[in-house]
């Protein structure tokens, strides 16, 4: 081998820097690509997952007195829509006597459900449908099922009982109303529930009790 020819071991060295070297580029590019996204869910980590916090509902089958359960949030939640007498029933004094908590004032939904009827709209109630005492999920009393029955709810388990607004009688073992979720109404007949455009910063963690 003369002075001017190149080992076979430099060449082959030469092209395994150029390996080495090609396979540094690319697995670069490989993690700037990835980074990318990473980054981005950083930057607005609640992106991925804000459509598991909005449940848009459609009523306008939900005819005067019935009552639908959809599920949101991995909680059973109540929907009814309310007739003058269930309304009016809420509203009587001698009904308002058996309540625990008839003015909400424990915090127990969102402001703008801090009213007589904890709903945005009276005609309907929007609820959490877990009993405040042990968890369990209570059923709905249609109204004229009974003679007493004026469209609330009854925790069969251990015996609670809430009226159409969620608000828990005085003797029942739950401590606490229903919770009400926050919700805005997108239209007559279409809600969204887990965002409240009258409590905007209300979150289910300021929740008493649930």
């Amino acid at each position: 081998m003369t002075q001017s020819e190149t080992p076979p071991s430099s060449d082959c060295t030469r092209r395994r820097d150029l390996l080495a070297t090609g396979t540094v580029v690319l697995g670069c590019a490989g993690a700037c690509a990835l980074a990318v996204p990473f980054v981005e869910s950083l930057k607005n980590p609640a992106a991925t997952s804000l459509s598991d916090r909005l449940l848009d509902v459609d009523l306008s089958s939900l005819a005067p007195g019935q009552d639908i359960t959809v599920r949101w949030r991995d909680w059973p939640v109540f929907i009814q829509r309310r007739t003058p007498q269930m309304l009016a029933a809420l509203q009587a004094p001698d009904h308002l006597a058996t309540l625990r908590d008839a003015d909400s004032k424990i915090l127990q939904q969102p402001k703008d459900a801090t009213n007589w009827h904890r709903s945005v709209r009276p005609e309907y109630g929007v609820l959490i449908g877990v009993c405040t005492h042990l968890g369990c999920v209570p059923s709905f009393e249609k109204p004229g099922s009974t003679p007493e029955a004026k469209g609330g709810y009854f925790c069969p388990c251990h015996g609670s009982h809430f009226d159409a607004a969620g608000r828990v009688a005085r003797r029942a073992p739950a401590p606490c109303n229903l919770p009400v979720p926050p919700v805005t109404f997108l239209s007559d007949t279409k809600l969204r529930i887990g965002h409240s455009a009258g409590d905007p910063g209300f979150s289910m963690s300021d929740i008493q009790q649930i």
